[in-house]
């Protein structure tokens, strides 16, 4: 058994030196006392961080149609309209698929978070890994514990949640009936419980992995101003960019397709005259172009995207620029073009609005 330290919900309202906490040696031994005094006992030793749940909120993705596990960027633009704070405020953690193919996720606020770790660092504390009490329990079976001072609800439940006596009251008549209850007044959990953190999510990862310092969520007024003010200025750095890189890039796919087909002396839309150019059987370089434009258009034709520009390079293949519904539509293309000999990279993605907008590499050589 590990040697875990639990920050017991008590210490909520007030994070301090002497937050209530909860100390299990290796042999499982329970030791109640305030954090200060447990940093002591410890003597330098690191542990494993247990929070309560009323510190995070947990949800779940939407059936994830590819095998291959998504980036944390593509989970948490799915789980976003779930979230009740913009991505940039909280902190995600992505835990394993489940068997329906949802992808389990902690929220926590950055800004909390930060504030606890910068605690623990205060007082001498080393955190080698950080999960919440309600994932604990195992995921064969759902499972409702009475532990320190209020019921724990989770396990093979699509929640993770805590609730007092009185609210377990209120919502126990629509609890399904293979649930199973435990009460550490009848007996130690505790073991039991802790034995369950190897399907739990670790928080301790991103910005906040052992070795980088939480960002200073502390600092003054004046800190945080000057901070904003250098996103700020970043930002319209790299919008600017952006612009003049794609003005240029439009200029050289211009003077490619001209030089493709001369005739064609109004652009409108690459695709769509590259579409009907071939219909007409006009193939310049042969069918070696016909035959990729033939495959992109099975792979991009099949999809639910709207393709907003191509561009084709000889050795290199197509640079197709496009907006579509969700993430899990980028995915679908993706297997679509392994299905086709033609394997497509996601180069840049990003949500604008409800849509999500790519940059996709299909390589020619493939």
């Amino acid at each position: 058994m590990k040697t875990w330290l639990y920050l017991t919900p008590e210490g909520l309202a007030a994070p301090a030196a002497d937050w209530p906490c909860c100390l299990w040696s290796p042999t499982g031994q329970r030791q109640l006392m305030p954090l200060n005094q447990a940093v002591q006992v410890l003597n330098g030793n690191p542990v494993d961080l247990l929070l309560p749940m009323e510190l995070c909120s947990w949800l779940r993705s939407e059936p994830w149609p590819s095998a291959r596990r998504p980036s944390a960027q593509a989970i948490a633009f799915a789980v976003e309209e779930q979230l009740s704070e913009v991505l940039e405020r909280v902190h995600l953690s992505v835990g394993r698929r489940d068997p329906q193919g949802r992808y389990p996720v902690m929220v926590i606020g950055r800004e909390r978070f930060a504030t606890v770790l910068s605690l623990l660092t205060e007082v001498g504390v080393e955190v080698r890994s950080a999960y919440v009490d309600a994932d604990l329990l195992p995921r064969d079976q759902a499972f409702g514990v009475w532990w320190f001072g209020r019921w724990l609800l989770g396990g093979g439940l699509a929640a993770r949640l805590t609730l007092s006596d009185e609210g377990l009251a209120l919502i126990r008549p629509i609890l399904t009936l293979d649930r199973q209850w435990r009460d550490e007044r009848e007996g130690n959990v505790d073991r039991w419980l802790m034995e369950g953190h190897g399907q739990a999510i670790n928080l301790l990862h991103g910005d906040f992995v052992q070795g980088r310092k939480p960002l200073p969520w502390r600092m003054g007024g004046s800190a945080i101003l000057m901070l904003l003010l250098l996103n700020w200025g970043a930002s319209e750095a790299r919008i600017r960019f952006l612009q003049d890189e794609s003005r240029q890039l439009y200029s050289r796919n211009e003077q490619q397709f001209k030089a493709l087909y001369p005739e064609q002396t109004r652009i409108v839309d690459l695709a769509a005259q590259l579409q009907a150019l071939q219909s007409q059987g006009e193939q310049p370089q042969g069918g070696h172009i016909a035959g990729l434009v033939k495959r992109v258009e099975q792979v991009i034709g099949a999809s639910h995207v709207d393709v907003r520009r191509m561009e084709f390079r000889e050795g290199d293949g197509w640079k197709v620029q496009l907006s579509a519904n969700s993430f899990a539509e980028l995915e679908l293309l993706r297997e679509r073009g392994r299905q086709q000999g033609l394997p497509v990279r996601v180069d840049s993605a990003s949500k604008e609005g409800d849509r999500v907008q790519a940059t996709l590499s299909m390589e020619q050589g493939a």
